[in-house]
């Protein structure tokens, strides 16, 4: 005879909602909205002055899928090699260079099995802001996959900026300049 909580184990992994990877899933990760929810978090912290930006280390590799940490890592080392400023012209989770987040609400979009959208509203000086998250499951938890803010009613997906090419930098062949 089984245990309750080992039968329950069973039946979870059996159903595919428990994944198996090689990172254990995290508390916050289980849900698509956790990251983003971790993010938001650590972004309130950093307007008021503490700890560094929720796409910076030691946040982005935990927060994000590999993908889209490896091209904010590839970011902040063109910033290094050339003293120039990266892709990216603002904060992504705020959709602005500066702002506050008053009243956010996350809301989740499932799109397909492993991916979700989960979309971040909040008052920014008054004015309601929105920033949507695209989630992909990933080793077994939820991770942030683009960012996608608007500008002048345009979406602007922070992965594809970050896909650009480079004038410059040690990982396009060509040293920069400084």
């Amino acid at each position: 005879m089984i245990g309750r909580g080992k039968a329950l184990a069973l039946a979870l992994a059996l159903s595919g909602q428990i994944a198996i990877s090689a990172s254990p899933v995290r508390a916050d990760d289980v849900s698509p909205r956790g990251p983003v929810s971790e993010a938001y978090a650590i972004t309130i912290k950093t307007l008021k002055g503490t700890g560094k930006p929720a796409w910076r280390p030691p946040h982005r590799d935990r927060l994000m899928s590999r993908e889209l940490a490896a091209l904010f890592a590839r970011d902040d080392l063109y910033q290094e090699e050339s003293g120039d400023m990266g892709q990216i012209g603002a904060d992504p989770f705020l959709n602005g260079q500066d702002g506050e987040i008053k009243k956010l609400s996350l809301d989740t979009i499932p799109v397909a099995p492993g991916k979700a959208t989960v979309v971040a509203s909040f008052r920014s000086f008054g004015k309601p802001v929105a920033v949507q998250f695209r989630m992909v499951l990933e080793n077994g938890g939820w991770r942030i996959d683009d960012i996608v803010d608007q500008f002048e009613g345009k979406d602007y997906s922070v992965r594809a900026a970050l896909s650009q090419p480079y004038d410059c930098g040690s990982f396009m062949g060509k040293p920069c300049k400084r």
